[in-house]
């Protein structure tokens, strides 16, 4: 695609679309060119094109297909569909405009009643005549969902969706000669998930206005980061600086913790508090607890090991031959980070 522009610019649209529509672009790559082992070329090439097949068109059909965008590569993947049926989708889709409903699929050639009736449950018309249409329910069990809707004294558009609504809704009800209880559970769970994206929400930390570089912090800040790597004394937060700050894991919650994976993963967006800053050596010392105070000591007393406490008030202090180096804790902390580093 795209034969004329330049390399650089066609990755990044295939990049953008990856975001968009993962599935739309990553079926037009053959399975095996994607690497699924350094043993892929061991085995038998038919069987495994064949097991990899079948993945990709379980993920195709799981999540469904818009219609009225969908290529010819992803439409081919639809049950019941081939590369034929496929094309003239697509060019029955060029000449008359955007499909309005399911039915109108007929109308495709050689798309008869069989085909219509494998394939329908995953063409979906997102902005179609009837909402069930950008839905996964398939068009023979419509009538169940419209006398659940009169049923419950709704509307259909205001009950897809309403998770929380259709889980508190007994099954049991709803069933008859035509739709068992384990169709009737299914349709109940599609209807709490309307849409094609299967994913997540992706939430991303919102880095401060006006925070950009080492010298923008300031002790006591309060800033959102992502965490971008756990090790064994604590974890790094990117917020924005160009530099990751050091979370010690003594800082990372309230109570004790072993390991610092049971506070954060690489990844979790988290708020954290400006404890020190070194400009010249480029190093920031963060915590995640908002109640601790810049310049005290980062191993507190909260997060010191079972059996330890913090030195009291009038107890005496170690005379030292040489005066302790600025930033002593957080100096120590990137030394260990840095040793670990090298191994």
């Amino acid at each position: 695609e795209f034969p004329d522009l330049d390399v650089s610019i066609r990755g990044a649209v295939s990049i953008a679309r990856r975001l968009q529509d993962p599935l739309a672009e990553l079926v037009k790559i053959d399975p095996k060119s994607i690497g699924v082992g350094q043993y892929q070329h061991d085995v038998s090439q038919l069987k495994l094109a064949r097991g990899l097949d079948a993945v990709v068109e379980d993920c195709v059909n799981a999540v469904g297909v818009d219609v009225n965008t969908a290529s010819v590569a992803l439409l081919a993947r639809i049950s019941g569909l081939n590369t034929t049926l496929a094309q003239n989708i697509v060019a029955h889709r060029d000449e008359n405009g955007a499909f309005k409903t399911r039915a109108a699929l007929k109308k495709v050639s050689r798309l008869g009643e069989k085909t219509f009736e494998q394939a329908a449950g995953f063409l979906r018309v997102m902005t179609g005549d009837n909402p069930l249409d950008a839905s996964a329910v398939h068009p023979e069990a419509y009538p169940l969902v419209q006398r659940i809707a009169a049923e419950t004294d709704r509307d259909i558009r205001s009950l897809i969706g309403d998770a929380s609504f259709l889980k508190r809704l007994d099954p049991k009800k709803f069933t008859d000669e035509t739709f068992g209880l384990p169709t009737v559970t299914d349709i109940l769970q599609e209807l709490e998930k309307p849409g094609r994206d299967p994913r997540p929400e992706f939430k991303t930390a919102e880095f401060q206005d006006g925070v950009e570089d080492l010298k923008d912090l300031q002790l006591g800040m309060i800033l959102e980061g992502v965490v971008t790597n756990v090790t064994n004394f604590g974890a790094f937060v990117d917020i924005g600086v160009h530099q990751d700050g050091l979370v010690h894991i003594s800082a990372l919650s309230e109570k004790f913790i072993k390991d610092p994976r049971e506070a954060v993963k690489a990844g979790d967006v988290v708020k954290v508090k400006v404890m020190e800053v070194d400009i010249p050596r480029k190093r920031v010392g963060l915590s995640m607890r908002m109640s601790d105070t810049p310049g005290e000591k980062i191993d507190g007393a909260r997060g010191a090991r079972p059996g330890s406490s913090p030195r009291q008030n009038n107890a005496p202090r170690k005379e030292t031959t040489a005066p302790a180096p600025a930033n002593n804790a957080m100096a120590s902390l990137f030394a260990n980070a840095k040793q670990l580093k090298k191994r």
